[in-house]
């Protein structure tokens, strides 16, 4: 018998638009998933019912039922990865489903490599970390010591604070893959913090700098890539240039 693995992960694709939702079919299936699709929200949950994909990809401009709703519905069963489809000026809800507990979004138009890799980082981080995973984290020069709670460039130390590292090791430990500035707080600063979005950005923007000016090769100058409004993500091998 063929195992689930041979055959690819199971895709629910939820979208209004026809010329869209065929597009993203017929690509999902050109590389080994398996899609299904609904139209608008109640198709939506009742696909994820009675289906119960690996990941759902899910615009937020549905018309009947807000996306949101949809992601509290699936979360209140499942941790299954949900990538958001969303449109530039969906900013506000956006916001609101990854906090709701999407895992990352694409902001249309978007390629389909990058649809892919989004999909890719979504289902390694749902199959979650093993015992063979690293303490050591790399990015190019890069090198982060979980255990010895050491930030190496090139080989030579870089002094970071405590709240520094803190936010590079929860950004490196998620590769590719979108930390909201709400996540950040509550493992940098915990949850008494949820307000204080200024917090982060400072420590970022503190933290690119040592990175930057520790590296004479200019390859960290973007390794940490601001998703505006949203938060923050490192990018994915594939991703450099």
């Amino acid at each position: 018998m063929t195992s689930r693995a041979e055959i690819g992960p199971t895709v629910l694709v939820v979208e209004d638009d026809d010329e869209q939702r065929a597009v993203l079919v017929r690509d999902l299936r050109a590389r080994g998933y398996r899609p299904s699709e609904a139209v608008d929200g109640r198709g939506a949950i009742e696909r994820w019912e009675s289906r119960r994909p690996d990941i759902v990809l899910l615009d937020l401009g549905l018309p009947d039922v807000e996306g949101v709703r949809i992601i509290r519905h699936i979360r209140a069963e499942a941790a299954t990865p949900i990538v958001i489809l969303s449109a530039r000026y969906e900013e506000r809800q956006k916001v609101e489903a990854l906090n709701a507990g999407a895992d990352d979004y694409l902001t249309k138009p978007f390629g389909v490599d990058e649809l892919n890799a989004r999909l890719r980082v979504a289902l390694r981080h749902a199959a979650g970390r093993t015992p063979s995973d690293p303490a050591r984290l790399t990015a190019g020069p890069l090198t982060l010591d979980i255990e010895r709670h050491q930030v190496t460039v090139g080989g030579a130390p870089v002094e970071l604070t405590p709240r520094e590292f803190e936010i590079l090791r929860v950004l490196m430990t998620n590769p590719g893959r979108l930390v909201t500035k709400a996540k950040l707080l509550r493992a940098v600063w915990g949850e008494a913090y949820q307000s204080e979005a200024g917090y982060v950005y400072v420590h970022v923007s503190q933290l690119r700098r040592k990175l930057a000016g520790a590296d004479t090769s200019g390859r960290l100058d973007h390794l940490i890539v601001t998703e505006p409004g949203v938060g923050y993500r490192v990018r994915l091998p594939e991703d450099s240039t």
